[in-house]
């Protein structure tokens, strides 16, 4: 699976020259509203020090990475699900994404244009959720009277009913859908719903290179909001990782040094949102190539065999599984094996974070 976030706020946050840093895309980055008039997308990829170290074990020169897909859409304003500013068209390009990121204004500059007149993290929070649940609201009441007719007929829909009756109250209240779909049931059954208030937010408070790396009194305020509604933040600053996204990539490390961190806000993103997610990484590896797959914390091995083909795990016979680290301590798979440290594993299997795994199938 290839990870896809997309990336709100409100106009003149710094959506776009974070979008812009973080995949080396130029989309347009200017100090007034709307600039962004189409989504741009852009894909990176997901940066994972032990896939070198695999291939210098297994003799290959070719890495393929797991990737990211970033949206970044126009900014938001206040009505833009009833079509205000560029209006709903923007908001029907996150519903399919995995996972939101948040990026909300967290700094001072009387140059840079606040689309509401003043600096609020939390009144921007609100805007964004707000017009985000109203959205929701408006695709739900749209959707419940067809529910209805249909489970009249269909009788296993009415569970479906009665969840979409459920989120419609409590967007009505003002509760997310995220905080009414509680069982893995509900979540399956939301799932064609495509509701944009379903899906985790991840919050980058954005703030000028000197509050790096601790943050300042916006960014508390942020970091409040996140822990009370279950969402996770981090610290960025969209000005400095586009200077980063300049440098020479040897130059980077020092750089980051100096503003007091040990990783690009890329890489920041990334690890926040694969936590966010409960995502993990197993890898194949062989002479030909080290290719790493993006999974579920939890998945057996007939789903992880599934991210390569869904032949593998319909025709799923058993996965040779050894850890990245016996085989780059031992520096052989004939080792691994040799130290009995090559288990062979059944349908059950729970694949951990950094297993490297030979799936046998028969199709």
């Amino acid at each position: 699976m290839s990870l896809r976030c997309g990336i709100v706020g409100l106009p003149n946050v710094g959506k776009s020259t974070l979008f812009n840093a973080i995949t080396a895309k130029q989309a347009e980055a200017a100090n007034y509203p709307f600039c962004t008039i189409e989504p741009n997308v852009g894909t990176v990829l997901v940066p994972d020090e032990r896939m070198q170290l695999i291939a210098d074990v297994v003799k290959t020169p070719t890495l393929v990475p797991a990737t990211l897909e970033i949206v970044d859409i126009a900014g938001l304003v206040r009505g833009a699900s009833k079509g205000e500013g560029l209006g709903n068209q923007f908001l029907s390009h996150i519903r399919e994404v995995d996972a939101i990121v948040h990026v909300v204004r967290c700094f001072d500059d009387s140059n840079i244009i606040h689309v509401e007149g003043k600096i609020d993290p939390a009144d921007d929070i609100a805007t964004i959720d707000t017009e985000l649940m109203l959205a929701d609201l408006d695709s739900m009441e749209r959707r419940i009277e067809k529910l209805r007719k249909n489970a009249r007929k269909e009788k296993d829909l009415l569970l479906q009913v009665e969840l979409a009756e459920r989120i419609i109250t409590g967007l009505s209240e003002g509760v997310p859908a995220r905080a009414i779909i509680q069982s893995p049931e509900e979540k399956e059954l939301a799932r064609q719903f495509f509701l944009l208030t379903s899906k985790p937010i991840l919050y980058a408070a954005n703030v000028g290179e000197a509050d790096l790396p601790d943050g300042n009194a916006y960014t508390g305020r942020v970091a409040e909001i996140a822990a009370e509604s279950g969402s996770m933040m981090l610290i960025i600053s969209a000005k400095s990782e586009a200077d980063i996204a300049e440098l020479p990539e040897e130059e980077r490390p020092e750089f980051l040094e100096s503003l007091g961190l040990d990783m690009s806000g890329l890489d920041r993103v990334i690890k926040t949102a694969y936590d966010l997610l409960g995502l993990q990484t197993y890898f194949t590896a062989g002479e030909k190539e080290v290719h790493a797959w993006t999974i579920r914390k939890g998945a057996a091995a007939p789903e992880a065999a599934g991210a390569i083909h869904s032949d593998f795990e319909k025709g799923f016979i058993r996965a040779e599984v050894m850890s990245y680290r016996d085989l780059i301590e031992l520096g052989s798979e004939q080792k691994v094996k040799e130290a009995g440290k090559l288990r062979s594993e059944g349908r059950d299997y729970i694949v951990r974070d950094g297993d490297v795994i030979v799936f046998r199938f028969n199709v």
